[in-house]
């Protein structure tokens, strides 16, 4: 591992994604909304110790996930329900349910903490496979920052279009802070907004990797070094493997 991301890669990458990927760091060990910082670094420990699990690739390789049993392998820092939440995210995320969701919220997770967690895993799940994919070893988690969650809950979030509430663009407020590219921004923009700061922690990163949001119906013109129709080729390519409903 390297605590510099892309260090020592065989290609050149561009010195913007380099510093997304600090920054990103930089805030996953920061205290979150409702986990401290010890806890968010624990959550991405367990999503690298997902990749090794016996269990999920049993529940992976199912015709359903739940036509088998067993336990996953964890690092044991985290809960039961906490565990669940991250290796089905990690390794089966598009077999997920509206009543799986209930369970893992009745095991003793509060809904901020699940939608603040599931940033992180879609976050690392990003950067770490955009490292590997280039050849470079894990980036090194950064070491744990003091200070207290701020447990902020945005007013205008509710329960209405997904399993989870969620921040119409109408209903958030300025101590939301900013929160989307205009007010019709679709509903993957949406789906982190019951806790602001992982959602804009995560599209500040994303957004390196793919486009901001003002250049993403700008089909005729690309800010990459590759077209924009060579863009979406490959996202649609890369979703389709991965089983991306979306």
């Amino acid at each position: 591992m390297s605590s510099i991301p892309f260090e020592n890669c065989d290609y050149e990458v561009r010195q913007n994604l380099i510093d997304a990927h600090q920054e990103a760091w930089a805030k996953i060990a920061a205290p979150g909304t409702w986990l401290d910082s010890e806890q968010r670094l624990a959550v991405v420990a367990e999503i690298r110790q997902a990749r090794s699990c016996d269990f999920c690739h049993e529940i992976k390789d199912a015709l359903s996930p739940n036509a088998v049993t067993g336990v996953h392998t964890a690092t044991g820092a985290l809960s039961d329900a906490e565990v669940e939440l991250i290796h089905r995210g990690v390794s089966d995320p598009g077999r997920l349910s509206q009543k799986w969701t209930q369970d893992v919220l009745a095991g003793g997770l509060s809904e901020g903490e699940y939608v603040e967690i599931v940033g992180i895993i879609a976050s690392v799940m990003i950067m770490d496979t955009a490292t590997t994919a280039l050849g470079c070893p894990d980036t090194d988690a950064p070491e744990v920052v003091t200070g207290e969650p701020s447990r902020y809950q945005p007013p205008g979030a509710r329960v209405e279009a997904a399993w989870l509430p969620i921040v119409e663009p109408e209903d958030a407020v300025e101590a939301d802070g900013p929160m989307y590219p205009s007010p019709k921004a679709g509903y993957i923009y949406r789906g982190l907004s019951s806790v602001p700061e992982s959602m804009r922690n995560y599209w500040a990163m994303a957004n390196e990797h793919y486009l901001p949001g003002q250049y993403v119906y700008q089909f005729d013109q690309t800010i990459r070094a590759i077209s924009r129709p060579q863009m979406e080729l490959m996202a649609a390519r890369g979703s389709g493997l991965h089983q991306c409903a979306y």
